[in-house]
């Protein structure tokens, strides 16, 4: 990789483990920490060149994004979010992008994208209001892309018409003591409050457009990762953290389990212990291939400017969401293994598996959903409403 962004990860590996218990007693990364992961370069590599980015083969940013994780997962979740917004902002006005990247191309935007504001029209643009939650690394960014709907219009093919308004810091309100949280505490997903800030036309996208496309053809990208589908993107980068995460947690328990001992004698030397704990780590490294594995025939696609189609689209969905599940799945069969020193608030692998399991709360990551889309399309009823939006 010319970029050479995880190499940089693994030069500060020792660095961002380091800094997680801090991290998670400030509620959000410290500055610090967020200067260290700016210069790795992670949160460039799905920006556009000519704002300073690589536009890389998205399989880069993956394991970027899982390289950060295990080392510290707020760390790599927070790179996994805001790592993603650089691709969208791609189809945004070369206005935006000179607001945003003129004068540093290390500029970070957050979100969410959740339609929880109410946009009216006004004289070029809109006023909007809006209270958010969940916004991953806000306090580290100066602009922000937030979900609403514009007040008045109907309903597109039965479901609300979604926008994207970006905002700069000014204009919007980060609210503190608003992630009080099990796990994930490092990434400071704190709430948003937004009071009748005026947003020009010229920074709100269609966000129907952004999921199906159209926005990438209408902004003139042509490059092979703009013309990868948006479920291809935001999502994987979630399951990557995840991945990345329950990666972290087998590496500290083979630490914690390496010196473990009890009435039996050294746990390291248990046969049943540690089969279980093997056939969880392929587990975990199958959850990661499957990710990688699909991500790379879809940009094989778009390398050759072939559409990718729906049904592998939807199976790609099935197993972000599956390899998630996974890979968690093994982490708690690891967690019960490793003795009750493991339960203590302090003991690090308590973090990890708090750290996971509150990411698979992500509405991402609702399971029945993708399985019932895929079967069903198999049996020749393809995806609607919302589900078909985001596949």
């Amino acid at each position: 990789m010319s970029h050479g962004v995880t190499e940089r990860i693994e030069e500060q590996r020792e660095f961002f483990a380091g800094q997680a218990v801090d991290a998670e007693a400030l509620g959000r990364l410290p500055a610090e920490t967020t200067e260290r992961v700016k210069a790795t370069g992670v949160i460039r590599l799905l920006q556009p060149p000519e704002h300073g980015g690589y536009a890389a083969d998205p399989t880069d940013f993956m394991e970027a994004v899982m390289a950060l994780a295990n080392a510290d997962a707020a760390v790599g979740w927070v790179a996994g979010v805001i790592g993603v917004h650089p691709w969208e902002m791609a189809f945004n006005d070369a206005r935006v992008l000179e607001e945003v990247w003129g004068q540093d191309a290390d500029t970070w935007v957050a979100s969410p994208y959740a339609p929880n504001g109410v946009a009216s029209p006004a004289d070029g643009g809109f006023i909007f209001n809006g209270n958010w939650e969940f916004s991953s690394g806000t306090d580290s960014c100066d602009w922000i892309v937030l979900g609403g709907l514009v007040k008045g219009e109907g309903l597109v093919d039965g479901i609300p018409q979604m926008y994207h308004f970006l905002l700069p810091r000014s204009d919007y309100e980060i609210v503190e003591d608003s992630w009080n949280v099990l796990g994930l505490r490092g990434t400071g997903s704190k709430d948003i409050i937004v009071s009748d800030a005026f947003v020009p036309d010229y920074r709100v996208l269609n966000a129907t457009k952004v999921f199906d496309g159209t926005a990438a053809l209408e902004a003139g990208r042509d490059e092979a990762l703009y013309r990868m589908p948006w479920s291809a993107i935001f999502p994987v980068a979630l399951s990557a953290a995840v991945v990345g995460i329950c990666e972290g947690a087998l590496a500290c328990h083979f630490q914690h389990q390496a010196t473990r001992t009890s009435m039996l004698g050294p746990m390291s030397k248990n046969p049943y212990l540690s089969s279980r704990v093997g056939e969880a780590a392929s587990e975990i490294h199958a959850s990661r291939s499957q990710l990688l594995y699909n991500l790379s025939n879809m940009y094989a696609l778009a390398q050759k400017g072939t559409e990718i189609p729906l049904e592998m689209r939807v199976a790609s969905r099935r197993d972000q969401v599956r390899a998630a599940r996974r890979a968690v799945e093994a982490l708690d069969d690891i967690y019960i293994r490793s003795g009750g020193g493991a339960t203590r608030d302090e003991h690090p692998l308590a973090k990890w598996f708090r750290d996971a399991h509150t990411a698979m709360n992500h509405t991402i990551f609702a399971a029945d959903d993708m399985y019932h889309a895929y079967a069903a399309m198999m049996m020749g009823q393809a995806p609607t409403g919302f589900t078909r939006l985001l596949v």
